[in-house]
């Protein structure tokens, strides 16, 4: 009798068997069966769904997120890379042209007598954000919507405040106009100092915010390490 042609070639036959070794080899570094830890997620959802896929590559594949904007991340890289190069007259941090537009925007409203005026024109043009936060904040009473819109889903105020800090009921950060203001004054581009800044413009924009939004926040003074902290009031 001749022998039957088998169904799975040499080939295939060895490639299944390296795919089921580097799934065993996963699964025992992950804590293994019995083990604790069990194999990860992503191989215990590929185990479910009836086998191993097309390849291993195609398993370990992930996405950065930037599929078809690729130009757009380089021309950001670029940027960011040009200026923290500039280190002339201080150090340029990637924040520079925000604070110096808050600057010089404060700077005149001090000078004509309408820094109030400024902060409640500031609040007055944040209203279709607030007043969406608000409403979600009435509808699900979670009063952390209320930082979670003002700093983490705000470009304008986490692209200000370089190196927040975010947990549950409050947000810490370092104060983000001193540098500049250190070497403006110096030159005489400003007269403003860090107080002023506190005290007439970020500290009553955010109180600002959080009274359209029907919630309480404390913010802190500027402490001895140039930090300030926002926290939600009970």
């Amino acid at each position: 009798m001749s022998a039957q042609p088998s169904d799975v070639s040499p080939k295939s036959s060895l490639k299944g068997k390296v795919i089921s070794w580097a799934m065993k080899k996963m699964m025992a570094s992950a804590g293994g069966p019995g083990g604790g830890g069990g194999p990860p997620p992503w191989v215990k959802a590929m185990m479910a769904g009836g086998g191993a896929p097309k390849s291993m590559a195609e398993m370990l594949k992930t996405s950065s997120g930037f599929e078809g904007r690729e130009k757009l991340l380089g021309d950001a890289v670029a940027m960011a890379i040009r200026t923290l190069k500039d280190a002339q007259p201080y150090q340029h941090e990637l924040n520079d042209a925000l604070v110096k537009m808050h600057l010089n925007s404060v700077q005149f409203a001090k000078d004509n007598g309408l820094v109030q005026d400024y902060v409640a024109h500031d609040v007055a043009t944040m209203q279709p954000m607030l007043q969406r936060l608000k409403g979600m904040i009435e509808k699900t009473g979670e009063k952390e919507i209320a930082l979670s819109g003002i700093f983490d889903r705000t470009t304008c105020l986490y692209q200000l405040c370089l190196d927040l800090e975010s947990t549950p009921g409050v947000r810490r950060f370092t104060f983000p106009f001193t540098t500049v203001l250190d070497i403006s004054r110096r030159i005489g581009q400003f007269d403003l100092t860090d107080r002023d800044m506190h005290e007439m413009w970020l500290k009553p924009r955010l109180l600002g915010y959080a009274a359209v939004l029907g919630v309480k926040i404390d913010v802190s003074d500027i402490g001895p390490d140039n930090k300030v902290t926002v926290r939600l009031v009970e």
